[in-house]
Formats: structure tokens, C-alpha cells, sequence
């Protein structure tokens, strides 16, 4: 695909720029490339670096620090590419839901203007890693969930999740969405439930997939996941089941402790949407009157009005039953909400990423709605490129800027 391929390429040209500064360690670097460094070694030393989180993510950064050397590109290549990879695969769920090339790449615009993507992108973390597996599995289900045979999309959804899940666990929230929505459709279709005044156009519709089984879905999302998923740990521990599982119960440990003290940039999960709390990845006096600071924040003139299109989203599958607005919903709520369970007190805005970046569907969705104009939403795009361009001084370290413009880009106190 042309456009596909011109998105990512223009995606990791603006990613690549200036991704060596700061050229030491920022953020929660300092735990995952030591980690990858320690994947390197002829022999796996005690204790293991960074075992709360699967190793796929940690081998991709391992891999670059073998092919480009131990440095900030090696370090940080990975997300550039990923971040491209997650831009193309917005692209294809965007066609998938509206198929349409403008609305597609309008809402890959959207998602690389609302800042979160671009900032993740950069540094070497895990969750852009997730995020792209997660988008990928996302536009294969939503192709799968309008075709009457999705066997095959189903599968390719089933890989990536579990591909999703061996960078990160929160990989397995889209996956539970996916098993809630077809688990569902199934349970209405079991009790014989139809619409009085049905359409082609409503999210359950009592015909719905009839050649796929039940071993159908077991094996696309729980067998092929688990596959995939467990396939990662080989490397590290070759085919020893008492060591796989072990390191899943310290995973699980780990990321189910309540006992966390507390973090200077922490934040609960009901503030996320309302980009209440940042998280400054970099805060560095480089002059007299001069910083190079990164903050992972997201962009309000994108993430604010994406709220009211989520509401309308609702408003429209309520009273229209429409799948669009339905699947834009569930990979919305499904991703966010799922923190809400999780017994952690330690949360950050990050977290909200997977749901940022599909808040950008309800965008264009609202956007797109009846008799709307279609300017509006290249209106939109524009907005969301001012406040993104704005906002770039604190976002990429090799720019830098002034106190002067750091102190009014703070509308509100809580950003700083």
C-alpha cells in the first residue's frame, strides 16, 4: 500500500530526528536497557535485570544494541521503528472502520499530532512495543469482525495479542476485549435475540460468522496467544517448564503488589483522559536560561475534544446500534478501564497510550457523522499539528527551549 508505506516512512524520518539527545540514560531507561545489555551475555548472570516484565520488548532493544552498537541509537532505534510500524498500523484499522483512504490517514495524523505516541516513540521503554502489536491485532479483528469467515484475521489478531503480551501484560487487555465481544455476540445468538427494525450496520446481528466454531475461537485467542506468547520466553530459558512458569509468577508478583511507594509523577486513572498529571521524562538545565526537557502529557486540542467524540460514539451505538462506533468504544473503554481493576496504587498517565490513540477513531468518527463537512476534519489535523508543534520544545530534547516558553506552555499548575 502507497500510503502505508509513505506514513511510515515520513513517521520514522521525523522519529529518527534528533532521538540520540540526550545521549545518557532518561527515564525508565536506566531499568530496560540494562536489562537487554544483561540478554547480550554469553551466560544469563543472578540475579536477572527487570523480571517483572515478559523479554520480547528487552530482546528487540538487545538486538539493536547488537546490530548498531551499545548506544543512545542503539538504545532507542527500536521505538522509532515501532512508533513508524504503529502509525501504518492506525492506517489500517482506520480503513477497516471507515474504509476510506482520507479518514484512514487522518486519523494516523491525529494520533502522531496527539504527542504520546511521538514522546514513547523515542525512548527505550516497552509499552510502544505493546502498543503496535496491540494496533496491528486491532485492525486484523476488525477486519475478521466484518467478514463471514474471520478465521484467518482471527489468527493474525491472535498472534499479534500474543506478541502484544510478551512486551508487556497490559498486551492482554485488548486481548480480553476481543474474547468479551465475540463471547457476546455469541451469548445473544444463543438466546435467539435479534433487532425489531435490524440493519447491516448493527454490532450483533444473529447471522453473524456462522462457520466459526468454538474451537475456532479457542485456538485463534487462547491457544495461538499462548503459543506465541511462550515461544519468547525460549531464548532465556530454552524449553525448561519449571523456569517459564516461575517467571510467570514473579511477573504476576510483581505487577500485583499493592506495597509501592509513591512516585513524584504518579496519577490515578480517572484523571488520565483529562491530562491531569505529566510525566517529565527529562528535565535538564543546559544554560543560563535554557532546558531540554521531554514530557509525556498528550495534546489537549486532540485528547480533550476526543472525549465529547467518544460521547457520541455511545450516543450512536446506544440509539443506532452501529458496529463502527461499537468497536471504536470497546478498544476504547477496554484498554482504559481495565487499570480500574488492577490492584496497584502506583499508576501513570502512560498508561492511557493504548486508549489516546484509539480516542483518535472517535475523532474522525464524530467528525465524519452525517451532513458534517468533510473540512472539518482536516481542520481538526491542522489544530492537532499547531498545539503538536507548540508543544515540541517539550517534547524532543534536541530542540531545547527557554524557561520563558517552558513557564507558558504550563497552563495549569499539576503539569509541572
Amino acid at each position: 500500500m502507497f500510503a502505508a508505506a509513505v506514513l511510515f516512512i515520513l513517521t520514522h524520518v521525523a522519529l529518527l530526528t534528533g532521538v540520540t539527545t540526550p545521549e545518557k540514560f532518561y527515564f525508565d531507561e536506566v531499568h530496560y536497557v540494562p536489562a537487554a545489555r544483561q540478554m547480550l551475555e554469553p551466560v544469563m548472570r543472578e540475579p536477572m535485570l527487570n523480571p517483572m516484565h515478559p523479554p520480547l520488548g528487552k530482546q528487540l532493544i538487545a538486538l539493536s544494541i547488537r546490530s548498531l552498537g551499545d548506544t543512545p541509537l542503539g538504545w532507542r532505534y527500536p521505538g522509532v521503528v515501532f512508533g513508524s510500524l504503529a502509525i501504518v498500523a492506525v492506517y489500517l484499522c482506520g480503513l477497516a472502520l471507515f474504509a476510506a483512504h482520507g479518514p484512514a490517514i487522518a486519523a494516523s495524523l491525529l494520533v502522531f499530532f496527539n504527542q504520546m505516541l511521538f514522546v514513547q516513540s523515542r525512548i527505550a521503554m516497552l509499552d510502544i512495543f505493546g502498543l503496535t502489536f496491540s494496533l496491528f491485532a486491532i485492525a486484523a479483528f476488525i477486519h475478521g469482525f466484518r467478514r463471514e469467515r474471520p478465521h484467518v484475521w482471527f489468527a493474525l489478531a491472535g498472534i499479534c495479542l500474543g506478541l502484544s503480551a510478551a512486551c508487556k501484560w497490559s498486551g492482554l487487555f485488548v486481548l480480553a476485549v476481543c474474547i468479551v465481544i465475540i463471547a457476546a455476540i455469541r451469548l445473544l445468538q444463543s438466546w435467539r435475540a435479534e433487532f425489531a427494525d435490524a440493519s447491516a450496520e448493527d454490532w450483533y446481528r444473529p447471522d453473524r460468522w456462522p462457520g466459526f466454531k468454538a474451537w475456532h475461537f479457542a485456538a485463534c485467542f487462547i491457544m495461538i496467544p499462548a503459543a506465541v506468547y511462550l515461544a519468547t520466553f525460549i531464548p532465556l530459558y530454552g524449553f525448561s517448564i519449571p523456569d517459564i512458569w516461575e517467571a510467570q509468577r514473579r511477573i504476576f508478583s510483581d505487577n500485583t503488589t499493592t506495597a509501592i511507594a509513591g512516585h513524584t509523577y504518579m496519577s490515578s486513572w480517572p484523571s488520565w483522559p483529562f491530562l491531569v498529571r505529566p510525566v517529565w521524562y527529562l528535565f535538564d538545565k543546559v544554560g543560563e536560561d535554557h532546558i531540554a526537557a521531554v514530557v509525556f502529557l498528550g495534546n489537549p486540542v486532540i485528547l480533550w475534544p476526543a472525549l465529547a467524540a467518544v460521547a457520541i460514539c455511545l450516543r450512536d451505538w446506544v440509539v443506532t446500534r452501529r458496529a463502527d462506533a461499537f468497536l471504536i468504544l470497546a478498544f476504547y473503554f477496554g484498554p482504559y478501564l481495565a487499570w480500574a481493576l488492577l490492584p496497584r496504587t502506583l499508576g501513570f498517565i502512560y498508561y492511557y497510550l493504548p486508549a489516546a490513540t484509539t480516542a483518535s477513531f472517535a475523532l474522525v468518527y464524530a467528525l465524519r457523522r452525517g451532513s458534517t463537512p468533510a473540512w472539518l476534519l482536516w481542520a481538526s489535523v491542522a489544530i492537532g499539528f499547531a498545539g503538536f508543534a507548540a508543544m515540541l520544545p517539550i517534547s524532543a530534547a534536541f530542540i531545547g527551549t527557554s524557561m520563558a516558553t517552558f513557564n507558558r506552555l504550563m497552563i495549569f499548575q499539576n503539569w509541572i
